[in-house]
């Protein structure tokens, strides 16, 4: 997984940003001018630790965002907190924790979407 430089103007509600090295969903932005040279406000949220968190740039500055990789998965078991998962694509097994939001939904034999950044993953949302 890598990594891709974006200017701060052209960040939208939605993109993806590292911030100390945490991958964030930017969730606001703000504008502040002065002079000729504006400055963003970005506010962002963890992706997989949920911290929120703000910094402040100039619109022409350059941000590092993480190439995020989607995928399909089959739970194949349910421990405690934790799935166990097979990747319907490349039959990789692996075990991600259950997302608090997501607990007491899933079930063994579900099929779920997980992102992935930075060599981290987590589930996303249930399919079907």
């Amino acid at each position: 997984m890598g990594r891709e430089s974006i200017k701060i103007k052209n960040l939208e509600v939605g993109d993806y940003v590292i911030v100390n090295e945490e991958p964030c969903q930017v969730t606001k932005k703000s504008t502040s001018s002065t002079d000729k040279e504006g400055k963003e406000k970005i506010y962002v949220e963890g992706l997989f630790d949920g911290q929120k968190r703000t910094f402040v740039k100039d619109m022409n500055d350059e941000v590092e965002a993480p190439l995020m990789e989607r995928g399909c998965a089959q739970i194949l078991a349910i421990i405690e907190n934790n799935a166990q998962l097979i990747d319907l694509e490349s039959y990789e097994t692996f075990e991600l924790t259950i997302p608090l939001d997501f607990r007491g939904e899933l079930e063994e034999g579900d099929e779920i979407e997980y992102i992935q950044a930075l060599g981290r993953k987590k589930i996303s949302k249930k399919r079907g």
